[in-house]
Parts: C-alpha cells; structure tokens; sequence
C-alpha cells in the first residue's frame, strides 16, 4: 500500500463510489478509492451490482475509521441507480463526489464480440455515465458543485496488444464523455475528468491475464510487469490517489481532462 494523503483532504464530502466491490478477495480500483476517500475524510456510498462486494467495501470503510452505506445497483439500470442514490440522500444529504468506476469487458474482435455482450458493455460502462450524471448533475448544481471522476483504460487510447475491441471503445467512449460533460458544467462549478489506468494488478486483471494467457498466474503476471517502464504493474492504491486527488479542491482548476496513471506505458513506442 501506497503512502496516503493527508487526512481531511475531503472532509465533510459524501462521494458515491459506483463499482466499489472487488470480483475476488484482494483489492480492486474500487474498493481501494472507497477506503482512500474515506482516509482523506469522505463518506463514502459503496455501489456495486453484488451487495457483498458492496458491504464488503462499506466494511474495510469503517474499519479505516470512515462511514459508509452499502447500496446494490446495477449501474446500467436507470430505475435502480434512482433507488441508490434516494438512499444516499437520505442518509447524507447530498453528493459531492461521484467515481464512476464501474466497468466490464470480453476479449473479442468485430467477428468475434457478439451483439449482445458488445451492447451489454456499452451499457454498463457509458450508458452508466449517462444515467448516472442526469441523476447526480442537477444535484451538484444545486448544492453549488461537486466532482465526477470516470475511469477508463490505456485500451481506450492505444492497441494493447490482444483483440479487446467492445472494452477499448467504450473506454474510449468514456474519456470523451467526461470531455463533453465538463464543458457543459464548468459553468455550475461541476468538474469532470478521466483516471487513465495502465497495467494494474487486481483480482480480476489477475485472473483474467491468467485465463487468457498462462495457466500460471505468476508466469502472466511477470510478463505484465515487464511490459511497463517501470518494471512492475500499477497497485489499485496508486489509481485511488489519483481519484481522490481529482475529487479534491486541490484540483479545482481542472476540468475535461485526463490523468494517466500507467507507469510510462503508453509512452512507450514498442
């Protein structure tokens, strides 16, 4: 784990955290924001469509001295996102902070991905965004601003070097979204930016490397490692800094833009 932030750096924010469970024990992006926001003062809602993931999320949210509520959506699903966030009002008040974070995908080129996985995909990672910023922007823009955070992938900007096509266009679609959606509330004090990961190492990238490429997870993910001018993959704690560093004031001149957070991979040339 990563050296945190000072504490109070978002005291007093209520940030909804949406995919903030992990597909497997260990840490996610998600779950790691989730303890990261709440380290630097927030008050998170942990949002996954697994209530487990979620009050396993709400629960390491605690145990680092935070409040938490564990709330089940599906992010694609407009009628229970609406359910999700009534409850965190009720709670809270109000909404600061919303990392979109959820995301899914399948490895697969255009003759390969079918219809419905390639539709499915793009629900859960853009029409999420959608549905979850015609619920959380008005709000925002009442309560005098706020912070949405989205997070893509280097396979939405760059080859990465296996047939990943619905994943790498809708996390392409993602970065433009927040582009256009910061445009369009700068004015009501609303800042939206993207989180670029690299080569991270979680559960489900472990697994899934694995599945793909080795039956040796430690072979697939020495391999990985190699790949990044660093020498090493990315901790989800490392992703999470950089959330909470976007959701903060800190960042209060920045908007529409992307922070990569990939070890110098996408500078490299092969």
């Amino acid at each position: 784990m990563t050296a945190q932030a000072p504490d109070g750096r978002l005291a007093g924010k209520i940030a909804l955290v949406a995919g903030a469970g992990s597909s497997a024990a260990g840490w996610s992006i998600g779950k790691a924001s989730c303890v990261t926001l709440a380290r630097q003062g927030a008050s998170v809602v942990t949002l996954d469509a697994d209530l487990a993931a979620a009050e396993d999320a709400a629960h390491e949210v605690e145990l680092a001295g935070g409040s938490a509520l564990p709330v089940r959506a599906d992010v694609a699903d407009a009628h229970a996102m609406q359910a999700a966030v009534d409850a965190a009002r009720r709670r809270y008040g109000r909404i600061d902070i919303l990392q979109a974070n959820a995301g899914i995908g399948k490895v697969g080129g255009p003759e390969d991905i079918s219809l419905e996985d390639w539709n499915r995909i793009q629900q859960v990672n853009v029409t999420s965004l959608l549905i979850a910023t015609r619920l959380l922007a008005p709000m925002m823009r009442e309560q005098g601003g706020g912070a949405i955070v989205t997070v893509s992938s280097v396979a939405g900007i760059r080859y990465t070097g296996y047939p990943h096509l619905a994943y790498s266009v809708s996390k392409a679609a993602v970065i433009h979204f927040a582009r256009m959606a910061a445009q369009q509330y700068a004015p009501d004090r609303i800042r939206v930016n993207t989180v670029i990961p690299g080569l991270i190492d979680t559960p489900r990238v472990a697994r899934n490397v694995a599945r793909m490429f080795d039956e040796d997870a430690r072979a697939a993910s020495a391999a990985r490692d190699r790949q990044v001018p660093m020498g090493r993959m990315g901790t989800p704690w490392e992703v999470a800094n950089a959330v909470a560093f976007l959701a903060s004031d800190e960042a209060s001149y920045i908007t529409g833009t992307e922070l990569v957070v990939d070890g110098g991979l996408t500078g490299k040339y092969a």
